[in-house]
């Protein structure tokens, strides 16, 4: 059956390329399967008419013959094609080439501007001390890693003397290959491995990394840590890992460990602490002195307090960008284990009872 190749894109038959290639875009952002609500069979249709309307051979053809010049040997021929389509002519007009260009800046992809190499991540551990999760503080940490030569840079050439262009690619920092399979050739471009994608090469190799332009070193730096910092977090100090050639740095992630503090215990932005009191400050109420993050501050214990009652100190938590938590304290009543003969008959007397 014929099909309307024009029709299919929605454009004229006097369109130009751009306007095609651009009706392409359109309509392949919207029916691509990988997206919610794409449509495999329309995507399929509109990809089989851009093959032939985007080259100016088949489009000749096309304009003289119809589709039926592409049904025998050609889209959906049995001989030269391959799930419908017909590769021969990929690497002129609308090759994988376009395509990939095309779905890189559809989808997120890097098309022909192929994703630039990048170093490895680090991860250290560092402990800190219960109150430095409460206020923050800096720390220093000292690596041995592959760094960026200082002598050059990174850039691999002896200072001073100018680079060159890159040979191999002529600049261009990538390199075309043509590979001719039964499907017919194949063009791809890869990152040119003499100039490592700069496009451009040292005249003269620097003396300190022979050209590397990557020496490992030991380096020091400061990290801050913030207050309100909990167990387990991770925090991400960006171009501090591996460096390599010609491309970007890692990442340092820094994982935090706090030591125990016997008097707090944390629960999100609360602290926790206990405090005990004996049987009369109890029973007759009594003034006690609790430590906080800040300093130590007077608790009123109300007479006839029970073991295990909880009382708020408002703000004296961990101190959040959201604000301030506070600190609960738990009141544990201590029941006197020995007794002389006089306290034992005065609480005889008293009778004490729920």
């Amino acid at each position: 059956m014929a099909k309307d190749y024009y029709a299919l894109l929605g454009v004229s038959k006097s369109a130009s390329a751009e306007e095609i290639k651009q009706a392409f875009r359109k309509l392949a952002h919207k029916y691509h399967p990988d997206k919610a609500g794409g449509d495999e069979a329309k995507f399929k249709e509109i990809n089989e008419a851009y093959q032939v309307l985007s080259d100016p051979k088949k489009r000749t053809q096309y304009d003289q013959f119809g589709s039926a010049a592409f049904e025998q040997g050609g889209f959906g021929g049995a001989g030269q094609g391959f799930g419908g389509f017909d590769f021969s002519g990929f690497q002129g007009g609308a090759g994988f080439e376009d395509l990939g260009e095309m779905f890189g800046d559809l989808f997120g992809g890097g098309g022909r501007r192929s994703r630039s190499p990048r170093g490895n991540d680090i991860q250290v551990d560092v402990q800190i001390s219960f109150r430095d999760t409460v206020f923050g503080t800096d720390k220093t940490i000292t690596l041995t890693k592959p760094s960026a030569c200082e002598r050059c840079g990174g850039a691999g050439g002896e200072p001073g003397i100018a680079m060159e262009t890159c040979r191999s690619c002529k600049g261009a920092g990538v390199e075309v290959i043509v590979q001719r399979t039964i499907l017919g050739n194949i063009q791809t471009k890869r990152t040119c491995s003499t100039c490592q994608g700069r496009g451009e090469v040292p005249k003269k190799m620097c003396t300190t990394c022979k050209g590397e332009g990557i020496e490992r070193r030991s380096r020091s730096f400061v990290v801050t840590i913030p207050a309100g910092v909990e167990e387990g977090s991770v925090l991400r100090v960006r171009g501090e890992g591996e460096h390599i050639k010609a491309g970007a740095p890692g990442d340092l992630f820094v994982r935090i460990f706090v030591k125990p503090d016997g008097r707090f215990r944390r629960e999100g932005a609360h602290l926790l602490t206990d405090a005990k009191i004996g049987f009369s400050q109890a029973a007759l109420g009594a003034t006690i002195e609790i430590e906080t993050i800040d300093g130590k501050v007077d608790l009123s214990i109300p007479a006839g307090t029970q073991s295990e009652t909880t009382f708020r100190l408002r703000g004296k938590g961990i101190r959040l960008a959201r604000g301030s938590g506070d600190q609960i304290v738990t009141i544990h009543v201590v029941t006197p284990r020995k007794l002389d003969r006089k306290q034992r008959k005065l609480l005889e007397e008293l009778g004490l009872r729920d």
